[in-house]
């Protein structure tokens, strides 16, 4: 007999909390299981950006140096990040360096855990897979995920920008937050902000910016660029000689940041600086650039229109890991969304369909090419057609994703989405809860009716916490 108790408005079966005797054993067998993946594949690189960014640091704070001028001892490396960035980092001149180790390590896994949590609890609550399982075998695989623990062990600021901009996008921009509920409009008044820290801080996100541009987000936009421009006038007022320098010289100086035909370097640049790593042609790398771009706006504009910000995260993030002219490994932690959104749509999907096993599939492979170090086989050597395809393994991994991620179409007039697509009831194309942001139903915000949907199958040491709340399934854009 099954008798049923509220959690936050679910209905739960109570004798599913009895399968948490085979969830605890098996979160703890796959912990047990990366750990031990990752004595063997992880590389040790003993924190090797924490200590550049330390170094320099303490030798400006410390030692009244040039922050640009400072290289890591037997190293050509330098802090190569916007003035404001050291600004955010000023506290590292006055930490010992075990304890700016224990705080980039515990920031780094806060940040993670998270992103991760907004990401995969609309899935966790619509598939009524248990939400701290859920959450738990996902950063499981995310340790083992080879960005992830570059990220880690090189003391990388990845994580930190990708939570600013996730954060930005999945509570200040969308209309409906990770978890269901309407975004209040004061919150909304600030979307954009964590966009322009991120940028302020390394201008990479700033792809962002562009984005919220061709989605037609006209405040967030001046909010993001005003907020990076705020930063970064802030930054050269407080430290002038350092801005100076950073803007007219460490900036443009290439040779700061690496080799462009090294084989971490996993973008289009990289690719085609090892097709003549002497003369690399920068047409054809423009050329391909150009290309990306417009498939891109041509992607996210969709997305946005019926509000799925999660989406417009993961292909964003995607092509800028494309776009940019580096994009070392570790830099691909921004693929990370678009890997849990391609999970997510395969079990929006009927169970057993074509459509789940097809993004099922890509998803695994995805993920295992990304665990595996695969490009490093033609570390020395990448010249042929096998070095050529095997040493841009994770670039081709970026193009599927870009190609493949499903996008949500709008809803129909009463909150009804097109049959056989992801329905709209997350906030980011997912099928748990009714689309509260519909304008056409009743009156603006109000929830359209709910439709009932295949339940799919759950693992089976999953215990159900949720109840489907509506929506439907299927379908790519």
């Amino acid at each position: 007999m099954v008798s049923l108790r509220k959690a936050k408005g679910a209905v739960v079966p109570r004798g599913g909390f009895s399968r948490a005797r085979y969830q605890v054993p098996f979160v703890i067998a796959l912990a047990v299981l990366v750990t031990g993946f990752l004595s063997v594949a992880a590389v040790r690189h003993g924190f090797f950006d924490l200590a550049v960014y330390w170094g320099a640091l303490h030798h400006w704070v410390r030692a009244d140096g040039m922050i640009y001028d400072w290289l890591k001892p037997d190293s050509k490396y330098g802090f190569t990040y916007p003035p404001f960035a050291a600004l955010v980092m000023y506290p590292l001149a006055y930490l010992s360096w075990h304890t700016a180790i224990v705080i980039h390590v515990a920031s780094t896994v806060l940040a993670s855990t998270l992103l991760i949590w907004w990401l995969v609890d609309p899935l966790a609550r619509r598939t009524g897979w248990t939400r701290w399982f859920t959450l738990a075998v996902t950063l499981c695989l995310a340790a083992a995920f080879e960005p992830m623990r570059e990220t880690v062990n090189f003391g990388q600021v990845n994580m930190l920008l990708l939570f600013l901009v996730g954060a930005d996008l999945l509570w200040l921009v969308a209309p409906v937050t990770p978890f269901g509920r309407r975004t209040p409009t004061r919150w909304r008044r600030l979307a954009g902000v964590g966009i322009g820290l991120a940028t302020a801080v390394k201008l990479t996100p700033g792809i962002f910016i562009v984005y919220l541009l061709v989605t037609g987000r006209w405040r967030a936009t001046l909010v993001a660029a005003g907020t990076a421009a705020g930063a970064t006038l802030l930054a050269a007022a407080l430290a002038p000689d350092a801005s100076r320098e950073f803007w007219t010289a460490a900036l443009w100086d290439t040779d700061r940041v690496g080799t462009l035909s090294f084989i971490s370097n996993q973008s289009w640049q990289g690719m085609v600086a090892r097709l003549d790593p002497t003369h690399p042609s920068r047409l054809l790398w423009l050329l391909l650039v150009a290309a990306t771009l417009a498939v891109w706006v041509w992607r996210v504009r969709p997305a946005a229109a019926a509000g799925d910000e999660a989406t417009g995260l993961a292909l964003t993030g995607v092509v800028g890991s494309l776009v940019s002219p580096v994009t070392w490994v570790h830099h691909l932690v921004w693929l990370i969304p678009a890997l849990i959104l391609l999970v997510d749509h395969a079990y929006a999907a009927p169970a057993g369909s074509r459509r789940r096993r097809t993004l099922l599939g890509c998803a695994i492979v995805a993920y295992l090419v990304l665990i595996s170090r695969l490009v490093w086989i033609w570390e020395r050597r990448f010249d042929g057609l096998l070095g050529f395809v095997g040493s841009n393994a994770y670039v081709w991994v970026s193009v599927a994703l870009l190609l493949v991620l499903p996008v949500r179409p709008p809803a129909r007039p009463g909150g009804v989405v097109v049959p056989g697509r992801p329905g709209a009831s997350d906030g980011r194309g997912g099928a748990g809860r009714p689309d509260r942001t519909d304008r056409s139903g009743g009156g603006a915000g109000e929830p359209g009716p709910r439709r009932p949907r295949p339940f799919p199958r759950p693992l089976g040491f999953a215990t159900a916490d949720a109840r489907p709340r509506g929506g439907t399934v299927g379908g790519v854009h």
